[in-house]
């Protein structure tokens, strides 16, 4: 099988379904951010010599290609072919967080990001969530009980990004890295 199909060369692309759209399309925005979500993901997962914690993050990046494959689906009814982000998938998420906050210190200040390329990292994938849940919600109808699943995924997970990239500075010895208004 070849890469390269040369449908793209015009400046068009297919969304799941067929449907041809200028590869500017606000969808193909909206996935295509959620796949430099998924790299960034993968830099933290070969980053890590926690196996557990691998294990999170390669499920997290599972889950983004489901929702990827939702946001790039051409119609509701391709929509319904493709796997799901479930509820419990979101509840998966909010119990990890809760396990993961019990051991850090309580904030009363804003974080910085930095401390450990760990928690960096982690940061920079929070960001790009965020960007992924913004232009999943403009690129696509919220109605929509599939993409609906898929912004609310995004969201828990940017919030879980960020508990991690807590974790990641704490665990590490540097603690957070907090902002001081007035510093100059």
């Amino acid at each position: 099988m070849k890469i390269y199909t040369k449908t793209g060369d015009k400046g068009e692309t297919s969304l799941i379904g067929g449907k041809r759209v200028p590869k500017y399309d606000d969808r193909v925005e909206a996935y295509g951010t959620i796949d430099e979500l998924n790299s960034h993901l993968g830099l933290i997962r070969d980053l890590l010599e926690d196996e557990k914690t691998r294990e999170i993050v390669l499920d997290l990046q599972n889950q983004l290609f489901v929702a990827a494959s939702i946001v790039a689906s051409d119609s509701e009814e391709t929509m319904k072919k493709m796997p799901q982000i479930s509820p419990e998938n979101i509840s998966s998420l909010e119990l990890m967080m809760d396990e993961m906050n019990e051991d850090l210190p309580q904030l009363k200040n804003f974080v910085l990001p930095g401390g450990h390329v760990l928690a960096s990292q982690a940061h920079i994938a929070r960001t790009i969530c965020r960007r992924a849940e913004r232009l999943s919600l403009k690129a696509t109808n919220a109605d929509i009980e599939a993409v609906n699943m898929v912004t609310k995924y995004l969201n828990r997970l940017s919030d879980f990004l960020f508990i991690l990239a807590r974790q990641f500075a704490n665990k590490n010895g540097i603690g957070d890295v907090l902002w001081e208004p007035q510093k100059l």
